[in-house]
């Protein structure tokens, strides 16, 4: 019989407040003594594809609460299905796990580390006379099972006899039968309220090589036998499950109990769920596949992956999950506030820039040819600390071609002809006139004249300006791709529709090939994160390389979001966003 693994003690330290019942439960056995006092979570990913951010609220929850209470969180890949399994998986769901910001107890730890051990569970079972050998095909245990009405049948195989089913278990093995020929049964009660317990099949003859184990095995443990006796032979101490597994408890239960195997308590809490955002495996496999995002790591992807590409940071995905909580029942997580927490950390930490997405070219007639001014410019009014930075000014700049109106519509307080405005961090300029393409009648480039006495501040006559824009030294702007990244489906609930890609909208990826950006951003590196004045937040895309800048945008500046609850709430005296 295996023991169970140790682990460290306990440190001394108080039992921290309950927040939710999890923790209050897991509170209420430290105080009783339950377990000796340990805490011991672990987090069992499927190495069948990347994790997303539906696992985050998990990896949150479990690592979360061993940190609390002082104990420790194992990381255990449930490899039991040859088939769907890669080493890429394992890599990559590591990488997003210390990404978040958190990390595992000792090794990466793998159900096929106790392939052994299981092999034995089963054997001892079989000779309690509480397994058995069933040749009934997959389609034939469905309908022998019954359903939440009718009682099942039993098998005609599930009376044979212990060395009977030995030597069909010994064979199995061995790979002596074809996949589906046979399985390995619990022997429970055919009539159970609980489906789970009508004699659930503990392995099936896969004949498939494992990413680990090679071809040394034949057969496989199903999830729900591998997992309780895993926590077991770890000595995990609160395993702490999804919702859907609330059902499965009992078998969880009854495995511990046949085996007579320290015994964990399973706790459930409700999945997450997000608008505008579906989380099965199988339809993000249909996404990548399909062709309609350009891979795993697609920035409008849900995966951590995807988010971190996008430029999420781990801290506001963490205070995310920490606003929408731990309940018992499911509910629909409003992306809104996922964004919220995105801008509330971005704002704090992302240094301000200048880019120009759709650049309208613009003289200053009365500014000397030649000149060029070094302008400071704040890198964030948030963080005094970060200082300024130099910002070229000369004769011709960019602005947005969405800050000049020929004919401005009512409310419209940015350039049109002979309006003044300012320049972030420069002067006012008014616009004297405009220049046209002959052919079309588009706006090409506009004349403008500065106010020199302006500089960096308001005019000494008083006068007002009822707009300040931003804009970039056309002789010193980098050329940058800029892509704009939206939500990926058009309605809240993508699932709502017969299939969900008829859901998806159309138009979720813009392209600016030719945008234009600061010179400070000449060797910003992968990954890093920038607010551009007034147009939103951005990272840098992997695909940037020497010569070439490619940003994402992560999220707008403007947030339409409105808390369900006190706890999402955001601070009452909200940071800027210049």
């Amino acid at each position: 019989m295996a023991q169970t693994e140790p682990t460290p003690p306990t440190p001394a330290a108080p039992v921290p407040t309950p927040t939710d019942f999890i923790r209050a439960a897991v509170a209420e056995d430290t105080a009783n003594g339950r377990f000796g006092g340990r805490v011991v979570t672990r987090f069992p990913p499927e190495p069948n594809g990347y994790l997303h951010i539906g696992h985050a609220k998990a990896i949150c929850i479990d690592f979360g609460v061993a940190e609390e209470f002082g104990g420790c969180c194992n990381l255990r890949f449930d490899d039991t299905n040859p088939v769907k399994e890669e080493t890429e998986y394992v890599d990559g769901i590591q990488a997003d796990i210390r990404w978040l910001g958190f990390e595992w107890h000792g090794p990466a730890r793998y159900a096929s580390d106790y392939f052994e051990q299981l092999y034995q569970y089963a054997l001892q079972l079989i000779r309690q006379g509480q397994a058995y050998v069933d040749d009934l095909s997959a389609d034939e245990i469905r309908a022998y099972r019954g359903t939440l009405t009718e009682p099942g049948r039993e098998s005609p195989h599930r009376g044979r006899s212990v060395e009977e089913n030995l030597d069909l278990f010994a064979r199995m093995r061995a790979g002596e039968f074809a996949e589906g020929a046979r399985t390995l049964r619990a022997k429970i009660d055919m009539a159970a309220g609980n489906i789970n317990l009508r004699d659930p099949v503990m392995y099936r003859i896969l004949h498939a090589e494992h990413h680990r184990t090679g071809t040394a095995w034949r057969i496989y443990p199903m999830y729900d036998f591998a997992h309780g006796q895993s926590d077991s032979i770890e000595g995990v101490t609160h395993s702490l499950c999804s919702l859907e597994y609330e059902d499965h408890r009992p078998l969880y239960d009854w495995f511990l109990e046949a085996l007579g195997i320290f015994h964990p308590r399973q706790i459930e809490f409700a999945r997450l769920n997000l608008t505008y955002t579906v989380m099965s495996k199988r339809k993000l496999l249909r996404l990548v596949n399909d062709g309609h995002v350009r891979g795993w790591d697609d920035p409008r992807m849900p995966t951590l992956g995807g988010l971190r590409r996008r430029g999420y940071t781990p801290e506001a995905i963490r205070e995310f999950i920490r606003r929408v909580g731990v309940s018992k029942s499911d509910s629909m997580a409003e992306i809104e506030l996922l964004e919220a927490c995105l801008r509330e950390d971005l704002n704090r930490r992302a240094p301000r820039v200048m880019g120009v997405l759709r650049p309208l070219r613009v003289v200053i007639e009365n500014y000397p040819e030649g000149q060029v001014e070094a302008l400071p410019a704040v890198n964030n009014p948030e963080d005094p600390s970060a200082g300024t930075r130099p910002l070229p000014f000369s004769r011709v700049l960019y602005i947005d071609q969405d800050d000049f109106r020929e004919a401005p519509p009512p409310k419209y307080f940015r350039l049109a002809p002979g309006r003044e405005v300012r320049l972030r961090y420069a002067y006012f300029v008014k616009c004297v006139g405009v220049v046209k393409d002959p052919a079309t009648g588009a706006v090409t480039e506009l004349r403008c004249a500065y106010d020199p006495a302006t500089r960096g501040g308001d005019a000494p006559d008083g006068r007002k300006v009822k707009a300040t824009i931003h804009w970039l030294s056309a002789a010193h702007a980098l050329p940058a791709e800029v892509r704009l990244y939206d939500r990926l489906f058009q309605d809240p609930d993508p699932e709502a529709r017969s299939d969900f890609v008829a859901n998806l909208k159309p138009d979720s990826l813009e392209v600016i090939e030719r945008a234009w950006v600061e010179p400070s951003l000449a060797e910003a590196a992968p990954g890093a994160r920038y607010q551009f004045e007034r147009q939103g937040y951005f990272c840098v895309d992997p695909d940037s390389g020497p010569g070439r800048l490619v940003f994402n945008r992560t999220v707008t500046l403007k947030s339409d979001y409105r808390p369900e609850s006190p706890s999402q709430s955001l601070p009452t005296n909200p940071v800027s966003r210049s």
